[in-house]
């Protein structure tokens, strides 16, 4: 008789402390890109395309847990302090803000008649940073080259 095997945690709460602590130690600020839904809270003036990006360094965020299930901080918007609460599993990037190095994970999969989808089986993608610097994106990667003014983009390596 064999029990019957337990699911497998998430590796994502895990990949997302740990490139919080190395942009902590070398002293860039973290930033994660949330997929915003009904079980993100989060100021929704500031959501654009149903997606947010939120400063999670230490000098921007108060009480910060990074937990298995949930990110959740006080931050200060236009002023106003205001509860942040993201899932997980609606994180779908964390990077540096100073040089875009982090990496993306697939974007949560929409819940069917109240049931939730098993998540995705595509692993998280490292990510590098296209700087004015950096030699032009390849041809038929989808970029156009890095951004004019100097400002980091994302960038998928596969």
């Amino acid at each position: 008789m064999s029990l019957p095997e337990a699911p497998v945690p998430s590796t994502r709460p895990y990949l997302i402390r740990a490139l919080y602590e190395w942009c902590s130690e070398n002293g860039f600020s973290p930033y994660i890109a949330v997929h915003v839904d009904a079980s993100v809270q989060v100021p929704m003036e500031y959501v654009k395309n149903g997606e947010i990006v939120l400063n999670v360094s230490m000098d921007a965020t108060n009480g910060l847990r990074l937990g298995n299930e949930f990110i959740e901080f006080k931050a200060r918007f236009g002023g106003i302090a205001r509860d942040i609460v993201v899932p997980v599993t609606h994180v779908i990037a964390i990077y540096a803000r100073e040089n875009g190095q982090g990496m993306a994970f697939p974007a949560p999969a929409p819940i069917a008649a109240g049931v939730e989808a098993p998540p995705p089986a595509a692993p998280a993608t490292p990510l590098r940073a296209v700087t004015p610097d950096s030699p032009a994106a390849e041809p038929g990667d989808g970029g156009d080259g890095p951004r004019p003014g100097g400002r980091p983009q994302l960038k998928r390596v596969k």
